[in-house]
């Protein structure tokens, strides 16, 4: 172990800052560095990590593992981020990173690591692995899934250099709005509340479309919005034994109200409204309410990345007690 500098003893000595006490960042990083898997993460990346041969050896996977992270959880472009770390102690432990040996990597090698990720399809792999590591960890596959979308908006302005919107992005009405930008897709284990499935799509493509790929196959129950109503054909052709629960719409032509099947529907979304918390931590607590990159799939990656996050957010009263001695 390498011997610690003045820097980083600053940084970890409680006697310099003798009245100070953890703040939430504190406790959330505490709590994300004991909970994440990341030696099965890091396995996810290694074989398209530059090995360095002949040249500069490169950052830490791990490190920049860590540091990309936190650019999802603080909602931080590159330079925002290395800011960060220069002026956030708390962000340096987490990190690995001590001031009196080594710089804080540049925006110019986090924006090469995302486009790695992004060149590779990591952010699904990514994701893919979470959910594995959590199944070994005890969350099991119920036989319910809800399924539900959500709009992440897009600049819709032409002022920029191509005098142009991204043409990867659509514009779609929900209500009486209009909205510019993409959808984010996903399927939810109606008892744990956690993501298992995940489609990114241009704004203007309809809910139904994407759902066969939202299912995993054995479910009894699949909920959802009247969005997903009358689709038994496209349900029964992914998962034969499941049951349509997704609501149904209670006006009529006329514009009467159907009062039994708005009791219903009442009954389902005490239910189906599991699927807004992972709406709520990624769109809330992580800020992927916007995109923040031109096209799909880079925003893709992103986005598979925050739901691979939000799950172990989601999970972390189970995680940490499996980490307790």
């Amino acid at each position: 172990m390498k011997q610690q500098t003045l820097a980083m003893a600053a940084d970890q000595s409680a006697s310099f800052e003798r009245y100070r006490k953890p703040t939430r960042r504190d406790e959330f990083l505490a709590t994300m560095n004991a909970i994440v898997p990341w030696a099965q993460l890091c396995d996810v990346v290694q074989p398209y990590y530059p090995k360095g041969v002949g040249g500069r050896p490169p950052i830490g996977l791990e490190r920049m593992l860590r540091i990309h992270f936190i650019q999802h959880w603080f909602n931080l472009a590159d330079e925002a981020c290395e800011e960060a770390l220069y002026d956030s102690a708390s962000l340096r432990r987490f990190v690995g990173i001590d001031l009196g040996r080594e710089p804080v990597p540049d925006a110019t090698t986090m924006l090469k690591f995302r486009r790695l990720l992004n060149d590779n399809k990591l952010g699904e792999q990514l994701f893919a692995k979470v959910g594995e590591v959590l199944q070994q960890g005890g969350f099991k596959l119920k036989t319910g899934t809800i399924v539900d979308a959500t709009i992440i908006g897009a600049p819709s302005s032409t002022k920029n250099a191509d005098n142009a919107r991204d043409p990867e992005m659509h514009q779609t009405r929900k209500g009486n709005q209009w909205y510019f930008g993409m959808k984010m897709h996903i399927g939810v284990d109606s008892q744990s509340g956690l993501a298992h499935s995940a489609v990114v799509t241009a704004a203007n493509v309809h809910d139904k479309h994407p759902l066969p790929e939202l299912l995993h196959g054995n479910e009894r129950r699949v909920y959802g919005d009247s969005a997903y109503a009358s689709q038994k054909d496209l349900i029964a052709g992914k998962a034969p034994r499941a049951k349509d629960f997704t609501n149904e719409r209670v006006r009529n032509r006329q514009g009467e109200v159907d009062e039994a099947a708005r009791a219903k529907n009442r009954n389902k979304s005490r239910i189906r409204a599991r699927v807004e918390h992972v709406f709520c931590v990624v769109k809330r607590l992580w800020g992927f309410s916007k995109v923040r990159y031109r096209g799909l799939a880079k925003n893709a990656t992103r986005a598979f990345t925050a739901l691979a996050l939000a799950n172990i957010y989601l999970a972390r009263g189970r995680l940490m007690a499996q980490v307790r001695p």
